[in-house]
């Protein structure tokens, strides 16, 4: 009898075409897609999606945080989205995001690590690290950085010492056609740079420049969809060549810089003489020798190190590169902060934040920079450490929440004029007016920990550079306010000339 219903088996797997087994595969992926979300009682709504590949077709790649907003308009402010395995939840709107990210912080103050940051960082660093490491590694940090100088006068004089190099750089330019990028990467890196390595590196120096345009090229394909395919198929995706491969062998580059810079701290290292971040991590970890539990390790060292190079370069930096690309298209705004700057210091006095609150104007500017830019319209995002519920949906441990700063940050019933540049959106009679919706830096205890350090550098970078030049554009180029898209949105390539103020 089993012989039979062997044989019978056999015939009918033989007579199966290959065509209908891979309908029938295609179809239980559908019916178990299916039930595992019906099982999943008031979870929120979201358009439909693939099998596996869930949404990650519905996105365009070239600016998915506008092309979300229709997704939002018609699912509303709680919208589900899927990608691969991974369940994420938009979160839209000043009360659901003060909700998520203040009142209920506790269930959402963890980072989902996708396949690529898990293969780059693991759970190191300062950026994507969860639970008692990222405790012990945030708290360190911000007391070395109030150690090393932030919020301190000494800090600040070298950023008005690194603007004074940044302007004798762009004056060489002789008021002709450049691209300021590299420049003012290198200007604010180099504040950062003086923090972590006790050193600031010159606009000339080759390897600190390659390094520089290795940060950006991986900020720009670690958002493209090689990568996002490696998050579905990591094992398969790590054996094909592609883009994914270069954000790779880049992140380990730039490990090897920060490495050899921590052995270099180590030759001369003094425990007595703590000079930089390096060293000061060096001596944490001498004292939890012995600990095998503890979190102040070298690899965590150079994960500490490699976050604050990374986040300390690229948001200011491609703040910066908005905010002059703004004052080109607005001449009469850039006119307005260069009277304001007139007025209150003159053209020779060094910039300070001690003049912040006697120009409203320019402090107004800046502000606007960072709302237009919408340099991480999508916030950095956080993950459900437990089940727990948001707006009055359903979330399961594991979700990731993104914050929809984009819409937040161009909500008409906050913003007066939300798709257009106008400084009046942070005045109030004459006087700087703070906005509870304006959230560049993110909220909670997961809030960027440079904030008041980018803070300050944009007020002397900007104030120092519009002091000294008016930023035009080339004479027959039209400029634009196209942006690429990468782990910050940053404006595409542009030539700007600077000319001289007398």
């Amino acid at each position: 009898m089993f012989a039979a219903m062997g044989s019978l088996a056999a015939a009918v797997w033989t007579d199966l075409h290959p065509c209908t087994l891979l309908l029938g595969a295609v179809l239980f992926l559908v019916l178990a897609h299916f039930f595992k979300t019906r099982r999943q009682n008031n979870y929120p709504p979201g358009p439909p999606r693939l099998p596996i590949l869930g949404n990650f077709f519905q996105l365009n790649f070239e600016q998915p945080q506008l092309s979300l907003q229709q997704y939002v308009k018609k699912y509303g402010n709680v919208m589900r989205l899927e990608f691969g395995y991974t369940s994420s939840v938009i979160v839209t709107g000043l009360p659901l995001i003060k909700e998520a990210l203040v009142h209920k912080e506790q269930n959402f103050v963890n980072r989902p690590i996708m396949p690529v940051r898990e293969r780059i960082f693991k759970n190191c660093g300062l950026i994507m690290s969860n639970g008692q490491v990222w405790k012990e590694q945030r708290r360190f940090a911000l007391t070395t950085l109030r150690n090393f100088g932030l919020g301190k006068k000494s800090l600040e004089e070298r950023m008005q010492e690194e603007a004074y190099h940044l302007t004798q750089a762009i004056e060489e330019e002789n008021g002709q056609p450049f691209n300021p990028h590299l420049k003012i990467n290198n200007a604010v890196s180099n504040i950062i740079c003086s923090i972590t390595f006790g050193e600031r590196f010159e606009y000339q120096d080759y390897q600190f420049q390659e390094m520089l345009k290795m940060l950006d090229e991986l900020t720009h394909l670690e958002a493209s969809g090689w990568c996002h395919f490696y998050n579905i198929f990591p094992r398969i995706m790590k054996f094909l060549p592609g883009p994914h491969q270069t954000v790779f062998s880049n992140w380990e580059k730039l490990k090897l810089f920060i490495a050899c810079a921590i052995e270099n701290h180590k030759r001369d290292f003094d425990p007595a003489q703590t000079r930089d971040f390096i060293d000061a991590y060096l001596k944490e970890i001498e004292k939890h020798k012995g600990n095998t539990t503890t979190s102040f390790h070298e690899e965590n060292l150079i994960i500490c190190t490699l976050d604050l190079f990374f986040a300390g370069t690229e948001t200011t930096s491609t703040t910066l590169r908005w905010g002059l690309l703004y004052m080109a298209l607005y001449p009469e705004i850039q006119e307005k902060v260069q009277a304001e700057i007139d007025r209150v210091i003159g053209q020779s006095q060094q910039p300070s934040t001690a003049a912040r609150e006697s120009m409203p104007y320019t402090n107004a500017v800046i502000h606007e920079v960072q709302r237009m830019g919408d340099i991480i319209p999508l916030n950095v995002p956080r993950e459900a450490t437990a089940d727990t519920t948001l707006g009055g949906y359903h979330l399961r441990k594991g979700t990731a929440i993104l914050t929809n700063l984009t819409a937040l940050h161009k909500d008409p019933t906050e913003w007066a004029t939300p798709d257009t540049f106008n400084p009046e959106h942070f005045l109030e009679n004459g006087q700087f007016k703070k906005r509870e919706a304006f959230l560049p830096f993110s909220v909670g205890k997961r809030a960027c920990l440079g904030e008041q350090l980018a803070r300050t550098e944009l007020f002397i970078f900007f104030i120092s550079l519009l002091q000294k030049f008016t930023f035009k554009p080339p004479n027959n180029e039209k400029l634009s306010l196209k942006f690429r898209l990468g782990l910050t949105v940053s404006p595409t390539s542009y030539r700007i000339c600077a000319i001289p103020r007398t």
